[in-house]
């Protein structure tokens, strides 16, 4: 039984006797609406969106609360269109894996139709031609939205698009500017553009990377000033904040042998040219948390009846801070690293070591609690009490280190940034961030604590910042020779400088020790890591 709509259709019975929930609504009553009057258009077509977007539409489907569904599309990784979502005709299976090892499994039909930039521009223009169109979401990544180097140069992508205009432009910022200025060219209809990323202030890094490309087109001569205004008015185009929170992790070979078993064909998950890794499930933890700010001129779905918390800015605000900054994803990164250096394979059994747990309760209970303001519609301590009892010690969930160290450079002035910023008066008081972030450095020579050399994830400064590093040699600490300080003193990396501060000197400290042979990280972590 290969997913489709065909057997969808044709082995029902199939799918109910194997527990799989399939749709109650009308799949091509939903497809044909959506492709002629699309109100929901979300660029990028990985797990995230599989397992929380399409899902969350799915429900209000479901409950008759909504009559369409989402347009895809995919610009950085196209091959996802090709591989996974045609061979399917745009279903996928979502499970979702339990604290006690059951699966639930449910096919996702929300998804319309999957689209190229490359090949399908013309749809995609057409779908922001329509005045119903009410929201373009995204999740591209936090780097999705980065346009300049750590020197502050546009990268080679944003310069060619500044140079070329709006017909030409190929990078994501670049081609969801040109496709807002062929709205405004069609009829200035109002439109929400809205990041669902997992990074602070995504909202404004995303009007203001749209606002920089816009501006600099328009200083070429190749946009007018009318444009910038239809941009910056609220009213006719909002950029609001949102707070995501959903672990997915990499498809799971337990999961792919547990569908297969089931009866489903092409299963088997698949690596992607440009290393992004999926199948035809995706695999996901049961607690989610959306929280969005309610600026929406064109109308919204009512996506607050299937869970999502609709609220103003400073509250979501509040909220992403509380995640992004405190409670889970800078747990994650410090794990990411650590999890590496010491040979882990998933973060749930990182959770079965003590140093580990200390390490990272240090940097939520005792660093980042204390200066982080409740949001109110979450309470601060439930959750993080959640995420390091429930959600990371999950063995049911297999997510690994070397994913969360994936583009660690762009997560770190998010992730430790604002808190660092807090505590910039009192630096010295900090204590478990800067072994974090000495974890990372160290991690970035590739050897782990055993002197074994270990990949080192992606990350788009990894060049530069292991050139800085290559003098630098694991078991001789005399090679260290201040080589930290040019990185240290980057803002775009910590937030602020921290060359020449006494936690500057703190994290050359720790990243010291942990060159001095092989167990070095560990017995660091011992030594730093106490009740």
């Amino acid at each position: 039984m290969r997913l489709s709509y065909e057997s969808l259709q044709k082995q029902e019975e199939m799918y109910r006797k194997a527990g799989i929930h399939i749709p109650s609504y009308s799949l091509e009553k939903v497809r044909k609406r959506t492709v002629e009057h699309p109100t929901w258009l979300h660029f990028g077509a990985g797990n995230i969106f599989r397992a929380f977007m399409a899902r969350l539409q799915q429900r209000l489907l479901e409950q008759g609360e909504a009559e369409s569904g989402i347009v895809v599309a995919e610009a950085f990784d196209e091959e996802l269109i090709d591989r996974l979502y045609q061979p399917f005709d745009c279903l996928s299976i979502l499970v979702t894996l339990k604290g006690d090892g059951s699966f639930d499994k449910e096919v996702i039909a929300s998804v319309a139709e999957g689209l190229k930039p490359s090949t399908d521009l013309d749809t995609l223009r057409r779908i922001f031609r329509d005045p119903g169109l009410q929201m373009v979401s995204m999740t591209i990544t936090e780097k999705g939205y980065a346009l300049q180097d750590l020197q502050g140069s546009y990268l080679p992508g944003i310069q060619s698009d500044l140079e070329a205009g709006p017909s030409s432009a190929h990078t994501m910022m670049g081609l969801l500017t040109a496709l807002l200025l062929h709205r405004y060219q069609n009829g200035a209809a109002p439109l929400a553009v809205v990041s669902m990323d997992n990074c602070s202030h995504n909202g404004e890094k995303l009007s203001q990377a749209i606002w920089t490309i816009a501006k600099e087109w328009y200083e070429r001569g190749k946009v007018s000033q009318d444009f910038l205004t239809y941009l910056q008015d609220e009213t006719q185009v909002a950029f609001p904040w949102t707070m995501i929170d959903k672990i997915t992790p990499r498809p799971a070979q337990s999961v792919e042998r547990e569908l297969e078993a089931l009866g489903l064909e092409g299963m088997e998950p698949l690596t992607t040219q440009k290393h992004t890794y999926a199948a035809a499930f995706v695999n996901a933890e049961a607690p989610e948390y959306l929280v969005i700010e309610d600026a929406f001129p064109n109308g919204r779905p009512a996506l607050e009846k299937a869970g999502v918390y609709f609220t103003d800015r400073e509250i979501v605000n509040d909220t992403e801070r509380m995640k992004v900054t405190t409670c889970l994803n800078p747990l994650h990164t410090a794990l990411a690293v650590y999890g590496c250096l010491l040979d882990y394979k998933t973060i749930a059994e990182e959770m079965q070591d003590p140093d580990l747990v200390r390490l990272v309760r240090g940097i939520g209970e005792k660093e980042g609690l204390k200066v982080l303001k409740h949001p109110g519609i979450l309470d601060p301590k439930r959750f993080l009490e959640e995420v390091l009892t429930k959600r990371l010690p999950n063995p049911y969930m297999p997510d690994t280190p070397q994913r969360i160290a994936t583009d660690t450079s762009q997560k770190i002035p998010v992730r430790y940034g604002e808190t660092l910023k807090a505590y910039a008066s009192n630096l010295s008081d900090l204590h478990y961030i800067p072994l974090a972030i000495a974890g990372w450095f160290r991690y970035l020579l590739g050897k782990d604590d055993r002197l074994e050399t270990m990949e080192v994830s992606p990350d788009p400064m990894l060049a530069p910042l292991m050139k800085a590093l290559q003098d630098v040699r694991v078991g001789v600490p005399e090679s260290y020779r201040e080589q930290l300080k040019p990185i240290l003193q980057n803002e775009h990396l910590f937030g602020i400088n921290l060359a020449d501060t006494c936690l500057g000197e703190r994290i050359e400290e720790y990243f010291v020790r942990m060159l001095e042979g092989a167990g070095a990280v560990r017995k660091l972590l011992q030594e730093e890591c106490v009740a």
